[in-house]
């Protein structure tokens, strides 16, 4: 079965954060996006450390712009994920060809997709009441599972 949805960063900061997505991503049989600038070189040791040998196999694109990756990559339909999102993640039905959006780990997306993309802005509940997020790692694994559950078995 082959599921067709991507992932995509927006300025990620962390190496191991973006190893372990690009980990997750091959796992999934997905395309991870990267949106400059990079808080990191892609050669650093950290993203081979958390990526291990999935690293070589993932499909992977390396955006200058916001404007770039959506010129490239065409999306069908985007998912912004952050805890300003008024909406949660398990409201959105997925279609393949969509895009899960995430910004970096300091300051999340830029400040002007939070009114731009207010409609298409989701997040993950929290119930606990002492943390402002999680990790993005974590962020993008539980979003990305989300679709993928609901590509490979539709509900009905």
């Amino acid at each position: 079965m082959n599921i067709n949805f991507s992932i995509v960063l927006l300025r990620p900061e962390i190496p191991h954060n973006t190893g372990a997505i690009g980990r997750l991503c091959v796992g999934l049989g997905v395309k991870l996006h990267l949106v400059k600038p990079l808080g990191f070189a892609l050669d650093d040791r950290s993203i081979a450390r958390a990526g291990l040998d999935y690293w070589p196999h993932l499909d992977i694109s390396l955006h200058d712009t916001w404007e770039d990756y959506l010129a490239a990559a065409k999306p069908a339909r985007l998912f912004f994920l952050s805890t300003h999102g008024e909406k949660s993640l398990y409201d959105c039905r997925f279609k393949d060809g969509d895009a899960l959006v995430f910004g970096n780990e300091s300051s999340g997306l830029p400040e002007n997709f939070y009114s731009v993309h207010r409609d298409d802005l989701f997040r993950i509940p929290m119930p606990g009441e002492h943390a402002r997020s999680i990790n993005l790692a974590n962020a993008v694994s539980i979003a990305a599972y989300e679709c993928y559950r609901q590509l490979s078995a539709p509900m009905k």
